[in-house]
């Protein structure tokens, strides 16, 4: 999947001469180290965030960055207890949404609203929804620095079209795949569920499908006749259980991890046809198996009969990663200049390289995969951010574990409802 990108008009400024703009730790004689954590293990992916670190290096002498990348359920982990220890690392990753918001109402994060103000040229090349899900009464939080994700149905295109499958546009031709793929002996989907945000991604669209996105806003937030009883939910959960019976995805689902590529490996092997995932598998499969990145395709989530969500309504964020500066950051001017340098156009440019889009204005995309994807995320009326970043985080492991229990027919759909519906109870007292 080779990506030939430009952006449009002038040449944005650069972050050496928005330097100028601000109180830079960095244009002092204060100089010191700033630590990086992120969820990033990828070779390459790393290179590209490692080479906006060493402009910034070569730019404010004296300053060091040491980066350190986790993957994804071990960072979580270890970014709850850096900051309940008080020792958060000064530039740090997250989804936004919920869990951030806990960091942000406990005073552990720098409000960088004064930083944008200060330079407009820079801030406004941005996609104003791109801040949503770091935004926490009227002040922005974090900078988009990965890629526009959302969910898709990434398939491989050669089993389609030895097997004459279409790819579907409705659940009900969606099952119907499923059974051709079964008669073949393949696994329709891979699934690598271990640590359950993968499954949760069927859940949430079928939810969004059934009900739209008010159904989940009501409930999130508490509004009056917002519930997680809410029938839409629980004809997700058995929508959800009826594709599992039907045999839809590859045995031990519950079990492999995609961390260590447990659903990618099935793909890979021929094994299963299908995966539900966001749309930074394309540069996952890239550069793990660049062969099979060229049998690739991809198609949105199915609509469902009768249901109220747009079809055209995605599933994701704008920016997937956002970074954010920890308040105990001891150079703070320093960590936005650095936070510039990791989103500034020659970091867009070695993304898109990376297979990967920041949420920018005004981008030419020449690579059809990536370029479908902003087709979808411009049409979308609603990116609904994904339920386990967008709700608190301990009703955002109530989802995960109950949804995990469905797609291990564990648990009927009104009993998953009614646990998610008694722990938003429980913590908001409504």
């Amino acid at each position: 999947m080779h990506i030939k990108a430009t952006v449009k008009a002038a040449k944005l400024l650069s972050c050496a001469a928005l330097a100028g703009v601000l109180p830079l730790a960095a244009q002092s004689q204060d100089t010191g180290t700033i630590t990086s954590w992120d969820l990033q293990t990828q070779e390459r992916t790393v290179s590209v965030i490692r080479n906006g670190m060493d402009r910034f290096e070569e730019a404010n002498p004296g300053y060091k960055v040491v980066d350190s990348h986790f993957a994804n359920d071990a960072y979580k982990t270890k970014l709850k207890i850096a900051f309940g220890a008080n020792e958060a690392p000064c530039i740090f990753t997250t989804w936004g949404g919920g869990p951030l918001r806990e960091y942000i109402k406990s005073d552990q994060v720098v409000n960088l609203t004064p930083y944008l103000e200060a330079v407009p040229e820079f801030a406004d090349r941005f996609m104003p929804a791109s801040f949503t899900a770091v935004t926490f009464e009227g002040d922005i939080y974090g900078l988009p620095a990965e890629t526009t994700a959302v969910g898709v149905v990434i398939y491989n295109r050669e089993l389609f079209e030895e097997n004459a499958i279409t790819p579907p546009e409705t659940w009900d031709e969606l099952m119907a795949v499923v059974a051709q793929l079964q008669e073949k002996n393949i696994a329709p989907f891979a699934l690598a569920n271990k640590t359950k945000w993968p499954g949760s991604m069927f859940f949430v669209y079928l939810a969004d499908r059934i009900g739209g996105p008010e159904t989940f806003l009501k409930a999130a937030d508490r509004e009056p006749g917002g519930s997680f009883e809410d029938p839409a939910f629980i004809q997700a959960g058995q929508m959800l259980q009826d594709l599992v019976r039907a045999g839809g995805f590859a045995r031990g689902y519950n079990g492999l991890d995609y961390d260590i590529g447990g659903s990618r490996r099935l793909l890979y092997s021929g094994r299963a046809a299908m995966e539900l995932m966001g749309t930074w598998e394309f540069a996952t499969i890239a550069n793990e198996n660049p062969d099979f990145a060229d049998k690739i395709g991809f198609f949105p989530f199915p609509s469902v009969q009768g249901g109220k969500g747009d079809p055209d309504n995605v599933v994701g964020t704008l920016g997937d990663n956002f970074l954010s500066i920890s308040s105990s950051c001891q150079h703070k001017d320093a960590a936005f200049d650095l936070l510039m340098h990791l989103t500034d156009d020659t970091a867009v440019q070695k993304k898109l390289e990376d297979n990967g889009i920041m949420p920018v204005k005004d981008l030419v995309i020449a690579d059809p995969y990536l370029s479908g994807v902003m087709e979808m995320v411009a049409k979308a009326p609603s990116v609904q951010l994904w339920y386990d970043q967008e709700l608190p985080p301990a009703l955002g492991e109530v989802h995960k574990d109950t949804t995990q229990e469905l797609l291990g027919l564990s648990i009927t759909p009104e009993e998953a409802a009614a646990k998610m519906e008694a722990a938003a109870q429980a913590q908001t007292g409504n």
